[in-house]
């Protein structure tokens, strides 16, 4: 998986999650202020990615995550093997 493929997962997840325009979602949109992101919106995101994706991220290092690009790369870095 690419990093623009992780890129529009994310978006797309915080569109529908957040009810706001994915096209007004960039890679250094920040989660808190820009999107108004609260922990639950993070944690949903997280389980998401894990449930369609396998992606495993540890708490602490998704807890640091603040922008969208950030959390691409995140992803990127626990992708399983293959993905």
């Amino acid at each position: 998986m690419t990093r623009d493929e992780v890129l529009d997962i994310v978006r797309r997840h915080l569109a529908d999650e957040l009810e706001v325009d994915a096209d007004a979602i960039g890679e250094d949109t920040r989660l808190k202020e820009d999107l108004e992101a609260d922990s639950l919106d993070l944690f949903t995101l997280v389980q998401e990615l894990d449930d369609s994706h396998g992606v495993k991220l540890p708490d602490d290092e998704a807890s640091r995550i603040t922008t969208v690009g950030e959390a691409a790369d995140c992803v990127l870095r626990h992708l399983p093997a293959g993905a």
